[in-house]
């Protein structure tokens, strides 16, 4: 897995050890971030994605590192009901989940002029709808543990709405709104929510079909820090937010965009 960001590692978290940790859309990206992060600390992770090749190589690049094979299943997230048995297979050969992050996610974009129905619903039905039934299928087994974390990806862009992404932004806001919820009705049996609202990250999908070199110089203009923000700094953050150094933590919303300008 290529890193594309100057990130130097993570940080050691003792209380995600042996953890059960389910990511959704872990193949590639971001999602191969965080299923890395959580590996190396030590939890027992479970992940899905459609694109069986790339998850497959990521699980054999990690046991050539020298660490644990994750727990994969091929599954489109908008089949709900595929997700929920995902879920609870990999419950059943891992243990409960304690950690669930909601990363599976399609920015294709389409001219809000022309976009037809099927293109906007199949935008919510990815992006937006898994988050909630996910957090639903694991609710019980993190009342069980006595607590847990629900992490969920939203964007940046539900900030600054860029051009042909209308159903992508009103999932990622969507999303929003679903980790405010849940945190309320959760919180009771100490299971936290929150948000990650991350920048352009340079995957090597973004640099290969979105991103050019005037228009990456431009992105550079309108950020803090100079330099690429990469899938390992969003992993990062979640790694924090999943352990129990962040027990008081909920309901909030975390912006990762190298400060935008």
């Amino acid at each position: 897995m290529q890193s594309y960001s100057s990130h130097q590692g993570y940080t050691r978290y003792a209380s995600l050890q042996g953890r059960a940790v389910f990511i959704t859309g872990g193949a590639t990206g971001i999602g191969a971030a965080l299923v890395e992060a959580f590996v190396s600390q030590g939890a027992k992770v479970a992940f899905v994605d459609i694109d069986v090749a790339g998850a497959e190589a990521l699980c054999d690049e990690l046991v050539q590192k020298g660490l644990s094979r994750p727990w994969f299943a091929a599954c489109d997230v908008s089949d709900i009901a595929a997700l929920k048995q995902s879920i609870e297979k990999a419950a059943e050969d891992l243990g409960e989940i304690s950690v669930l992050v909601n990363n599976a996610a399609n920015d294709q974009r389409y001219d809000t002029r022309t976009m037809t129905e099927d293109n906007w619903y199949r935008g919510l039905a990815i992006n937006l709808h898994p988050a909630f039934f996910a957090a639903q299928t694991v609710q019980p087994m993190m009342a069980k543990l006595g607590g847990g974390s629900i992490i969920n990806i939203s964007s940046i862009n539900v900030q600054f709405g860029p051009p042909n992404l209308a159903s992508y932004i009103t999932a990622k806001a969507g999303i929003l709104g679903i980790s405010k919820a849940l945190a309320t009705d959760y919180g009771v049996d100490n299971i936290r929510v929150n948000s990650i609202l991350p920048g352009w990250v340079a995957t090597p999908k973004q640099l290969e079909k979105w991103l050019t070199q005037e228009e990456e110089a431009e992105l550079m203009k309108r950020v803090c820090l100079k330099k690429r923000l990469g899938a390992p700094d969003v992993a990062s953050l979640a790694l924090f937010l999943a352990a129990d150094d962040s027990a008081m933590i909920t309901s909030q919303e975390f912006v990762v965009d190298g400060g935008r300008i």
